[in-house]
């Protein structure tokens, strides 16, 4: 059954992908966003447009929202301005569009919102579920007062799914599209020393969670959306340098990357070795579970 399906962050790397799945399956989707209606429509497809989460208020209400806003935590060094940007576009901003949905005059069935591996902090080579506890640090605090943000609406009458997210690879853009020129060049190389986990996961099965999330009357609460085989960062960059084509021999180094990046490098010299346990074992199927596989599609090499 078709379903009426508000979604923020609908422009982004996930949501560009997503949208057309959802409107092609014949839900109709509202789109917050700050772009102008006409980029929106080009890139999400036959959606309606919402510039201002307000404008929503005393509505009738949706079936479902997604909820994937979120400024870019790669874009720009962490500067304590820079942390605050964070979180206001998540965290904030989820309270707001909370705020927005009580006034509704039904209750959303399901609320699925964004958040990402990061709330684990570093982990090392520890295996990772939705059940370890966090390390004490900036990406956890973020991620604890998005999820507690989105929480906030859980009740009898609406489910919250909390979409743990890692690495996402996929076509024409994300992080992988920032490491193609300098690995096509033959400049590439692992990052310090290369043991730390990369939890990646395909764009594909992101979207296909998020849409497994939404349909699934008995899923709720966290979930860890990251391949099933997650590798150190050495494997990732020997395993892109193989699609490419190109040898991988300059390393950056760990002292050269904190000077370069400050508090930011912890993006690249840790990681968690997060595994998808709950989606495993509620039935989820990936379509990509393997690296290379996963590669060779994002960079348009079969």
């Amino acid at each position: 059954m078709a379903k009426r399906i508000l979604i923020t962050g609908g422009t982004g790397f996930i949501g560009k992908e997503l949208c057309p799945r959802l409107i092609e399956r014949g839900d109709q989707l509202s789109v917050f966003s700050r772009q102008p209606a006409e980029s929106v429509k080009a890139i999400c497809g036959r959606v309606e447009t919402v510039s201002n989460l307000d404008s929503l208020r005393a509505r009738p209400g949706f079936d479902a929202v997604i909820n994937l806003a979120g400024e870019g935590i790669a874009d720009k060094r962490w500067s304590a301005s820079r942390k605050q940007a964070l979180r206001d576009s998540r965290i904030r901003l989820t309270e707001n569009l909370v705020d927005v949905v009580r006034t509704w005059d039904k209750s959303p069935g399901v609320l699925v919102s964004g958040s990402a591996v990061g709330f684990y902090g570093n982990q090392g080579a520890v295996p990772v579920t939705e059940d370890t506890p966090p390390q004490d640090e900036f990406t956890h605090r973020l991620c604890n007062d998005w999820e507690k943000a989105a929480m906030a609406l859980a009740d009898e009458n609406t489910r919250v799914c909390l979409s743990r997210t890692g690495v996402v690879a996929g076509p024409g853009g994300g992080f992988l599209q920032r490491m193609l020129l300098p690995f096509r060049l033959g400049l590439g190389g692992r990052l310090g020393s290369g043991e730390q986990y990369m939890p990646w996961v395909h764009r594909t099965d992101v979207v296909n969670a998020l849409i497994w999330m939404v349909d699934t009357e008995t899923a709720q609460g966290p979930y860890n959306v990251v391949s099933p085989n997650p590798v150190t960062n050495a494997e990732f960059t020997r395993t892109l340098g193989k699609v490419l084509h190109r040898p991988t021999p300059f390393p950056a180094p760990e002292a050269v990357l904190k000077v370069a990046l400050g508090e930011m490098s912890r993006l690249l010299l840790t990681g968690q070795n997060a595994r998808p346990a709950r989606l495993l074992d509620e039935g989820f199927e990936f379509r990509f579970d393997n690296l290379e596989t996963a590669l060779r599609d994002s960079v348009g090499k079969r």
